[in-house]
């Protein structure tokens, strides 16, 4: 699984899916600042990358879920990677909104769910893990049994591992946090005063303050 993490890092480091700015840190929508940005959508744009995480992910899912009975995109970031591993998988799809639909059905699961179902969720990045539980939360209610959440990068925030540990939800990533950082180290992206200020960062995102 190791050498998994550290090709998906690489991956998520060369199309800058994830960018590293210790000196001129980002701002999230939440306020926080923050020396990391991830998008992995940006991976969609190239099709090897693409490939790479999806037959990750099936041999994930092969290896850790093999009852799963249907894939789960969380909305929006997932849709389009949930939809090309249940192809994969020859699965059904579903996916879930962050809010119910305003008009017509007003859906907040669209796709055909079943009482019973085993159904994996599948996200693109976790941070504190509110948005994904609350996907996990909807599936659940809907009746189907949710076998776990996989994605494919974490920040490994403790407070979201806490919270997947309280919903008894199983989550398994093909890369994380600390192996980037170790790659980024490695490859020379980063220095090691620049790895102090994102260690510190990860242990209190909610407060970190980029250092003078």
């Amino acid at each position: 699984m190791k050498k998994v993490e550290k090709t998906i890092a690489n991956l998520l480091l060369q199309c800058n899916a994830i960018q590293l700015s210790p000196d001129k840190p980002y701002q999230w929508a939440s306020g926080w600042l923050s020396p990391i940005y991830c998008d992995n959508r940006k991976t969609l744009a190239y099709p090897d990358i693409r490939n790479t995480i999806k037959y990750s992910f099936v041999d994930l899912i092969k290896d850790n879920f093999f009852s799963t009975e249907a894939i789960a995109g969380v909305a929006t970031g997932a849709i389009a990677q949930g939809a090309i591993v249940a192809d994969m998988l020859g699965l059904p799809f579903m996916y879930v909104r962050s809010s119910a639909k305003g008009h017509g059905l007003e859906n907040l699961i669209e796709g055909e769910p079943k009482p019973g179902q085993k159904v994996l969720v599948i996200e693109d990045l976790i941070s504190t893990g509110a948005s994904s539980l609350k996907a996990v939360d909807a599936l659940r209610q809907s009746g189907c049994e949710v076998l776990g959440m996989v994605a494919i990068f974490t920040y490994g925030f403790p407070k979201a591992v806490e919270s997947f540990r309280l919903a008894g939800c199983v989550l398994r990533t093909l890369s994380n946090y600390e192996t980037m950082l170790e790659l980024a180290l490695e490859t020379g992206y980063i220095s090691e005063q620049n790895l102090e200020t994102l260690i510190a960062w990860r242990l209190s995102p909610e407060t970190w303050r980029s250092p003078e």
